[in-house]
């Protein structure tokens, strides 16, 4: 597996360079990591369920992608669908604008390797490693 899932210290580094490469590329301030929202996106990840946790944080979700950089670029790829002139919210960019919401200051991820694993209701959980961000303020 990928250092950037194995060790925390990459997995930390290869959300934020990704993540604020893209908002610098949209005039956004980057973003700082936020223990305590890394703590909570670690336990969601935990139960290898692909649906979003329905906290009070923006959130986005992941899954199968052969390392974290991978998986944050998944995301600001959405922009390549985006309607600029609209600016209009859609599921099909939600990932992307939440990543560069202007407002939003902290992020904290977490991660888990979910093959194989059941989760409730005895359904396969989440394929490859699961990686959980959590977003605040919420965008979107």
């Amino acid at each position: 597996a990928s250092t950037e899932y194995t060790k925390d210290d990459d997995f930390r580094k290869a959300i934020l360079n990704v993540t604020n490469t893209y908002r610098g590329q949209h005039n956004a301030t980057g973003l700082r990591w936020n223990d305590t929202l890394a703590e909570s996106a670690k336990k969601w990840s935990e139960g290898c369920v692909f649906e979003h946790s329905g906290g009070p944080t923006g959130e986005n979700l992941s899954s199968g992608y052969p390392n974290a950089s991978a998986s944050v670029i998944a995301w600001g790829d959405e922009r390549s669908v985006y309607d600029f002139k609209k600016g209009e919210f859609s599921k099909e960019v939600g990932h992307f604008t939440q990543m560069v919401w202007k407002e939003t200051t902290d992020v904290g991820c977490g991660r888990t390797r979910c093959d194989g694993k059941k989760r409730k209701g005895g359904k396969d959980g989440a394929p490859g490693w699961f990686v959980v961000c959590e977003y605040w303020p919420a965008g979107n």
